[in-house]
């Protein structure tokens, strides 16, 4: 039963080298690996292997004990000779690295009287050790992690060499490894011997032990991890629901602290399970998401209430960056300077980050020290972030304990972190995230009412719009209507009147949006019935009717009559002036509606000969700006104003639209005026 689950962890072991050595995967073996049936044989076998002791995966393994090593500082290759004087070398068992010099060489001798595996088919060296080295083996080389001249390497901390089979029948063997430091420690990883471990024995064996160290910790990876990148799932689908609506910038803020979360577990998963990603990748990506985590979490009460973050949050949340930035930099620094800053960075770095994380966890008593100016409807996600403050609050004292600070007091870290913390702290985030939830989903009937009322507003924009214009023969009038946004402020009107006259009005409301477009309506409701009106006389009515509405707005406004005979007559109120034939007409211009219930409007007279061409329009052309924040400008519309209704429109809103556009031109008929 025993040798089937070791079979059972080393069928995962060789998906690991089909993975990691492209050469093997075109074999038979690598083949049926990539099978659907294969995968689920091999979970299944995993779980029943989780189960076995430690010390079964290892039988068969010759382990050489520290004290038939020593070690020195330096760097020399002449050191893996056989004959060599070590008596200025320190005994691994006895002292740790403490020189600060990057490269370090280790020499040992093991025994291999006895050892029963001796006579086996191939015989290796399994090397656990997290840093860049070089395997010698009487001498000879027999393989390498990672790139010596800058000490960087992969996550696969554990490696197996292939060794000479005569070696092992030697009555003395001396094996040699070389070492270049680049990290003293390496953080964000499961704990891991800080002194390489030397391991004799047979291929498949030490693939098995490989396996079994990793498939021991798929419990406390998978309970402690996975549920955090569920949370970042989570994350990301209410990021999604918030990008909708970007005014609201609390659920934006939270989404993206819970996705840097699951970012940083899935990396300690990857890390556990010794996915062989660069080293300084793993370690600089866990630096960025740890920031991004911090600061997210703590700004969002701050969002939340819409509040002003405390410039002293600033200065905390800056150190933080500072943290990263150091880590997205140390790649490029040379390898003395890069260990003795990771030694700096492993003692006064890391404590500065976790201070300023201890000091960011007031952010949610600060952000609601006055509970009663927090809003009713938040109160809940308020107090649920409250309880998670008090959480990170225990979580950042135990890690106090952890780091020896706080001498007589034992380590509660371990113990705390993640069968209470992560515990409560999952479920608080969880709630959380409820809540924001259901606050989208208030929001969204809330929108979701708008849109009925904007629907409305459409039906009343379309209303003052007429499909068709009314206009007397010999007259050919032409509109063309581009509202900003769903509705607009711009209105415009046609009508014949008693007496053949025509009737044109045309006007602007200040701002935009539905209320604009409710007030164009009423103004276009108030011009009705005024048929005998002069345009200066209408133009006051309106005012009159603007200026009782108190609706602090204004509107500009144009009324132009005319006769079959061509005479003409303007009253403006704050409107552009129209263009006659390309020209800028001269007309007196009065205030805009609804400024002064007193203002008075002057009418001006022309008369318009066969073929005269008139273009009215709002100022939505004129204002109409490019990228580079140019407006159109007067002498553009000047040049077009004798172009088609369509055409000038369609020209200003290619230019840049930022306002409602309106253009109508009117031609006054050659042979209408030529008959009168």
């Amino acid at each position: 039963m025993l040798c089937r689950m070791l079979v059972a962890v080393s069928w995962i072991s060789q998906v690991q080298i089909c993975l990691c050595h492209p050469e093997r995967a075109l074999q038979p073996s690598c083949k049926f690996m990539n099978t659907p049936r294969f995968f689920c044989l091999s979970l299944a076998l995993a779980c029943a292997a989780s189960l076995l002791p430690a010390q079964n995966a290892a039988s068969g393994v010759f382990t050489l004990v520290p004290a038939q090593c020593v070690w020195r500082a330096g760097d020399n290759p002449a050191w893996s000779a056989a004959a060599l004087d070590e008596s200025g070398w320190q005994s691994l068992a006895t002292s740790k690295f403490e020189s600060d010099d990057p490269h370090i060489w280790i020499r040992c001798h093991p025994d291999f009287a006895g050892f029963p595996q001796a006579d086996e088919d191939e015989p290796a060296l399994q090397v656990r050790m997290a840093a860049a080295y070089e395997v010698f083996l009487n001498g000879s080389p027999i393989g390498r992690n990672g790139d010596l001249h800058s000490g960087l390497s992969g996550m696969d901390l554990i490696r197996i060499f292939p060794i000479p089979h005569p070696a092992l029948r030697q009555s003395e063997n001396l094996l040699s490894l070389r070492i270049s430091r680049r990290y003293s420690d390496i953080a964000f990883v499961r704990s891991f011997a800080s002194l390489p471990e030397f391991r004799f024995g047979n291929r498949t064996v030490l693939v098995n032990d490989r396996a079994g160290y990793i498939v021991a910790g798929l419990p406390s990876a998978f309970w402690g991890d996975v549920p955090y990148v569920v949370l970042g799932i989570v994350g990301v689908m209410l990021l999604v629901f918030s990008l909708y609506d970007r005014t609201r910038i609390a659920p934006i803020v939270l989404s993206v602290g819970f996705i840097a979360v699951a970012a940083i577990y899935a990396l300690f998963f990857c890390g556990a399970m010794m996915i062989n990603m660069p080293v300084w990748l793993y370690i600089d990506s866990a630096a960025i998401f740890s920031t991004i985590s911090i600061s997210s979490q703590y700004c969002f009460p701050f969002a939340l209430l819409q509040r002003r973050i405390p410039p002293v949050f600033f200065v905390a949340i800056g150190s933080l960056i500072f943290y990263a930035g150091w880590h997205t930099i140390d790649v490029f620094l040379p390898l003395p300077l890069a260990l003795s800053l990771n030694k700096l960075d492993i003692t006064v770095f890391a404590f500065s980050m976790n201070a300023a994380g201890a000091f960011l966890v007031s952010a949610p008593a600060v952000a609601y020290w006055r509970w009663s100016r927090v809003p009713p409807a938040i109160r809940p996600i308020a107090a649920l972030n409250i309880l998670w403050g008090m959480n990170q609050t225990l979580f950042f004292a135990a890690l106090l304990t952890s780091m020896g600070v706080l001498p007589g007091i034992p380590n509660f870290f371990q113990s705390w972190m993640f069968p209470v913390s992560t515990i409560s702290q999952f479920s608080i985030i969880v709630a959380i995230i409820v809540l924001n939830l259901r606050d989208q989903r208030q929001v969204a009937l809330h929108r979701a009412a708008l849109t009925g009322e904007l629907l409305a507003a459409q039906e009343i924009q379309r209303a003052i719009v007429p499909a068709s214009l009314d206009f007397l023969p010999g007259l050919e009038i032409a509109v063309a209507f581009r509202p900003a946004r769903e509705v607009g402020g711009d209105f415009y009107s046609c009508r014949v009147l008693p007496g053949n006259r025509q009737r044109v009005l045309i006007g602007d409301v200040s701002g935009k949006g539905a209320a604009a477009a409710m007030t164009a309506a009423v103004l276009i409701g108030a011009a009705q019935r005024h048929e005998s009106d002069s345009p200066s006389v209408l133009l006051d009515h309106l005012n009159r009717v603007l200026t009782d509405m108190r609706l602090g707005g204004f509107a500009t406004c144009l009324c132009a009559e005319f006769t079959t005979a061509g005479a003409l007559s303007v009253a403006n109120a704050g409107h552009l002036a129209p263009y006659r034939n390309g020209k800028e007409m001269e007309i007196d211009s009065g205030l805009p509606l609804g400024i002064a219930q007193e203002a008075a409007f002057t009418e001006s007279s022309f008369e318009l000969a066969g073929g005269d061409r008139l273009t009215l329009l709002s100022d939505g052309v004129v204002e109409a700006r490019d990228k580079t924040g140019e407006l159109f400008g007067f002498d553009r519309v000047a040049a077009i104003s004798t172009q088609s209704a369509e055409i000038i429109a369609k020209t200003a809103q290619t230019f840049g639209q930022e306002d409602d556009i309106t253009v109508l031109t009117l031609t006054f008929a050659q042979e209408v005026a030529t008959s009168v």
